[in-house]
């Protein structure tokens, strides 16, 4: 197996350990960086996500310098990105940091990307990233650092635009920017492979 396809799979297996470091009850404990008051597990969390997302820009620059392009890669190292910001805003979701309706809407978009994808590789062909959906992906990264970092718990369902202090108005800003690239860029997806969508029997 090629580096870039160890690094993918070394990803996916970053993504179980991201989501554990939440169910750890002794790591839920604060430190204080430069007078700001953070959780340990916010913390390790956002490490292994930064490592993991990294990965996927490492892994890309190694094949492409060396024109290494496997079946393997053309079909796990998308879906290695879809997971891990899926496993990311549904554990969001859960410690009520982003609304469900938010990620339902950018998860579905993954799915039917994937779905696009796989018709697209079943036919021998390969859809290579768009400028869209590097920056969606680039944005989903960011609005998850952010989440974790800022640590903004709803007591109850996360509910966008009614606090209004400074951190609240950035993060709800950046979801809604984010929702807004996931749905374009999805459109863009569709358009560019109608006719792969339409005529393959």
């Amino acid at each position: 197996m090629n580096l870039p396809n160890k690094l993918t799979l070394f990803r996916i297996i970053l993504i179980p350990l991201f989501v554990l470091v939440f169910y750890l009850p002794f790591l839920k404990q604060n430190i204080t960086i430069i007078n700001f008051e953070l959780g340990l597990e916010n913390i390790i969390a956002i490490i292994i996500f930064s490592i993991a997302a990294y990965t996927d820009r490492l892994d890309g620059k190694i094949a492409r310098n060396n024109n290494i392009v496997t079946t393997f890669g053309k079909f796990m190292d998308p879906l290695a990105d879809k997971l891990l910001v899926s496993a990311a805003f549904l554990v969001a979701v859960e410690l009520h940091l982003m609304p469900a309706f938010l990620v339902i809407i950018i998860i579905s978009r993954e799915f039917m990307v994937t779905g696009i994808r796989l018709l697209a590789i079943s036919e021998g062909k390969v859809i290579a990233a768009s400028s869209l959906g590097k920056l969606k992906t680039v944005s989903q990264i960011i609005l998850v650092i952010v989440l974790f970092l800022f640590d903004l718990k709803s007591e109850g369902n996360y509910m966008i635009f009614v606090e209004f202090d400074i951190f609240h108005l950035i993060i709800d800003t950046l979801m809604i920017l984010v929702t807004g690239f996931t749905i374009i860029s999805g459109f863009d997806y569709l358009k560019k492979n109608k006719e792969l969508i339409l005529y393959t029997k």
